[in-house]
């Protein structure tokens, strides 16, 4: 992540443990690794018609090895994600594309359609992915003029020193720079305002518990506010754009999630108070570094704000698309001399390749006609849109909670925006289907399960963050994520079929 950000040291520290902890396990992983090849193998060279799917071409077949491939290296985390994705772009590139080896290519009835490798490669460009570099960027001048150290200061001081409203202070606050920041930085700044606050607390009392697990709820709450806020909401509005041609403004997803997360927040301050209680009845907080009013200031100050007003309201007042408003802040931060190639290079790659890598399943999916075959194979028509609805929900939440969250949306999201166009056509499951929101409905609620799972430390890397503290024990992290989870997938889609996009 960012080196100038307030907590890196630790964030860094966190990163360091990962690798030890592979290095150490480099036999396992490896066992793991060759396993997962023989199955992906195996599922590649058995007989097509051996798959039990009507209709199934030659290519389709290898998309659905590449399926398997990443769905296991995903769910074992045997390799980083962005290194399977990455995996997984360059076989397709040489298996299944019109740029394939020659000899994996034919003419013959029942081989099926080839991707165009441009369609594979524009992956890499999308302009969801424009959309991930502008935030980041976004960020990256925030901490830089340290207006994210001002900004904190200004929002946590209304809360004043009594313990419980401090407690409340740092999940508002947390998720706010967690809905325009990534969380993984926002809890590793967070952190480090509040490290010296949690090793002052009573060693008895259970307070410091509470304040730890706020910094995680907060951060993976936050950012479902916007769609910038968590990779899940991108990976999902441009599943639902591509596949279900449904286009969901920056305002309209704000309008409706930031009451729901501040509800799920509401509730969070209620149940850490209740299972944490402080001990010590006032808390004050010191955040050291003053953000100076200089021209970068300025620039980045004005930038923001004018970035977050188009993202909100250009493509109402001005047919602005919010993946070109993303460029503004990386056009006037290279102008003024803010962004220099350094930051560039801090820039978090290794998720922008995991979610292209995601996109590029999807355009796999897609373009062989897979998608199609499956959904017609598969009886979605014997099953209540409600019923999809709530086992597309869990099997994400389940797989978040041990997988990254961008890894679960990447193989849910193309499959489900594909079920989505399946019931909507049937006269029947259709009308029922749009009465409970649709395809936004049941997308969405995939990238509210995402976010609302944060039962282990490995869940999220805010989560990891907050045990590295020291101060929080898997039960109670378990135990609060758990009743968390469960309360934001009722209320989030209660609100989705409800409330509607």
């Amino acid at each position: 992540m960012f080196k100038n950000f307030q907590g890196f040291n630790v964030l860094e520290k966190i990163q360091k443990d990962k690798v030890h902890k592979r290095k150490r396990k480099s036999g396992f992983t490896t066992l793991k690794l060759l396993l997962i090849i023989l199955v992906t193998m195996f599922v590649a060279f058995m007989p097509t018609e051996s798959l039990g799917i009507p209709g199934l071409t030659i290519t389709q077949h290898r998309v659905i090895a590449m399926f398997v491939f990443a769905a296991l290296m995903w769910l074992t985390e045997t390799l980083p994600s962005w290194v399977t994705s990455m995996v997984v772009v360059v076989v397709m590139l040489f298996t299944v594309s019109d740029s394939a080896f020659s000899f994996l290519q034919s003419d013959a009835e029942g081989f099926g359609k080839l991707v165009s490798y441009k369609d594979i490669m524009h992956c890499f460009a999308d302009p969801t992915i424009m959309l991930f570099i502008g935030g980041f960027v976004l960020a990256i001048g925030m901490t830089k003029t340290k207006l994210d150290v001002a900004l904190a200061r200004v929002l946590l001081k209304p809360f004043g020193t009594k313990s419980e409203i401090v407690l409340l202070g740092f999940l508002l606050v947390t998720a706010i720079f967690s809905a325009f920041v990534s969380n993984t930085a926002t809890a590793a700044m967070m952190l480090a305002f509040l490290a010296p606050v949690l090793r002052s607390l009573p060693a008895d009392g259970k307070g410091r518990i509470a304040l730890a697990l706020a910094i995680p709820v907060g951060a993976n709450l936050g950012g479902i506010m916007t769609p910038i806020g968590t990779p899940p909401n991108l990976i999902v509005l441009d599943n639902l754009n591509k596949f279900c041609e449904i286009d969901i403004t920056f305002t309209e997803w704000m309008m409706r999630m930031i009451p729901f997360v501040l509800i799920l927040l509401f509730l969070s301050w209620i149940l850490l108070s209740y299972l944490f209680p402080f001990k010590q009845k006032n808390i004050e907080i010191k955040i050291e570094g003053e953000m100076r009013w200089d021209f970068h200031t300025i620039v980045v100050v004005g930038t923001f704000i004018v970035t977050i007003f188009l993202w909100m309201f250009g493509k109402e007042l001005w047919g602005l698309n919010t993946n070109v408003v993303a460029m503004i802040p990386i056009a006037a931060f290279c102008a003024a001399g803010i962004l220099q190639r350094r930051d560039l290079e801090e820039i978090n790659w290794s998720v922008l390749w995991m979610v292209a890598g995601g996109f590029s399943l999807g355009v796999a999916l897609s373009k062989t006609g897979l998608g199609s075959v499956l959904v017609e194979a598969i009886p979605f028509a014997t099953w209540s849109p409600l019923m999809v609805m709530i086992i597309s929900g869990l099997v994400c939440f389940v797989f978040s909670n041990f997988i990254s969250h961008s890894a679960a949306a990447s193989l849910l999201a193309p499959i489900l925006a594909l079920v989505a166009g399946g019931i909507s056509a049937d006269p029947v499951a259709g009308a029922s289907f749009a009465e409970m929101g649709g395809a936004a409905a049941l997308m969405i609620g995939v990238a509210i399960s995402a976010s609302v799972s944060m039962i282990l430390p490995i869940s999220t890397p805010p989560n990891a963050i907050a045990h590295s503290t020291g101060f929080i024990e898997q039960k109670d992290m378990m135990k609060v994520g758990l009743i968390m989870g469960i309360l934001g997938l009722i209320i989030g889609y209660a609100m989705l079929i409800i409330f509607k996009f």
